[in-house]
């Protein structure tokens, strides 16, 4: 039950330049989600088992990680790219495109890219790019390379590469899972994986914080284009009359996707542009398809973004009516 998307030449260029180098470093995109941080962890400690010297990098304003992915810490994450860069592998998980990573000097600085990913639209920008578009996750993909690379999955990396399966299917209901990811859950389930306290970390547990959020944004709800896009922005204003933090707007956006009529979700979130400092505004918007023949990673890339057919997202400067009329063009023109 291979990967089928990836080419056999890639698999083995990855394989043998993961056992043959001695120095790497591993990123993933900005603001990572569950399958970032699930196959970053995991691809990590592959390295790790085999001996290698492994930095784990994420960008300046992804840590603290939200308490969802608390519980998956089992490396040493860096805000900073290690002196030798130059020296060493980067390997970019789970990144569609070189602007989705925010650790800017591992771009240009790094001595050679790996590129492992599943997005559909990945732009190839790895000196070795292993994509799978068929791939449920990313977490897919490394899952695969400890059995390529005969290192047994251990509980740490199961739990990580559970996590990043579960949150990239929609607990196993989206479109991309199929028999392999199934597989992939029962044999990480065989190591020793409980999915009950997986699943109560993911999506229970709820702070008060991200509960008034959520109100704030379903109080906004737009029901746009004769109600086929559902829109709901939360400003800086909310963050901070509810405590809450970016991270506590996930989930959000599949409430405003199971509303009646909706082809199209979006969600809109006024974030920092300067995410070390919080100085000025961006707005940040995440997409989401019915699956009523809408591919929004076509949208996503209209706006400088991308992801998959069913989940993407982009950043824009754009206003909120601007934003919104933006969508209803992207919508109309799809059909």
């Amino acid at each position: 039950m291979s990967l089928v998307d990836a080419s056999r030449d890639a698999r083995r260029t990855v394989t043998e330049l993961l056992r043959g180098e001695d120095r790497f470093v591993t990123v993933t995109h900005e603001h990572p989600d569950g399958d970032a941080i699930g196959s970053l962890v995991a691809a990590t400690r592959l390295l790790q088992a085999l001996g290698k010297d492994v930095v784990a990098v994420v960008g300046p304003g992804d840590l603290p990680l939200s308490r969802e992915y608390a519980g998956l810490m089992t490396v040493d994450l860096q805000t900073e790219v290690p002196a030798d860069l130059a020296d060493r592998t980067a390997v970019f998980l789970d990144c569609g495109n070189l602007d989705r990573m925010a650790v800017l000097p591992v771009r240009t600085d790094a001595r050679r890219i790996v590129n492992i990913d599943h997005h559909h639209d990945n732009t190839r920008f790895g000196d070795v790019d292993l994509v799978a578009a068929d791939a449920s996750s990313c977490c897919e993909i490394v899952w695969e390379l400890f059995a390529d690379l005969g290192v047994p999955v251990d509980l740490d990396s199961a739990k990580a590469l559970y996590v990043g399966l579960v949150t990239d299917t929609g607990q196993f209901m989206y479109e991309n899972t199929g028999e392999r990811a199934h597989r992939m859950a029962a044999d990480l389930i065989a190591v020793g994986v409980d999915p009950f306290p997986v699943y109560r970390a993911l999506y229970e547990n709820v702070p008060w914080s991200k509960l008034a959020l959520l109100g704030r944004a379903i109080a906004r709800v737009r029901h746009e284009a004769d109600g086929q896009l559902t829109f709901a922005l939360i400003r800086r204003e909310d963050y901070e009359a509810t405590q809450a933090e970016d991270t506590d707007s996930e989930g959000i956006i599949d409430h405003l996707r199971t509303l009646a009529g909706t082809r199209l979700a979006a969600l809109a979130r006024e974030v920092p542009a300067d995410p070390v400092t919080g100085a000025g505004v961006r707005t940040k918007v995440s997409l989401r398809s019915s699956g009523a023949g809408i591919d929004v990673s076509a949208i996503a890339r209209a706006g400088g973004g991308g992801g998959h057919p069913q989940a993407a997202g982009f950043t824009t400067d754009m206003g909120e009516d601007e934003l919104v009329a933006f969508l209803r063009t992207q919508l109309r023109d799809a059909g």
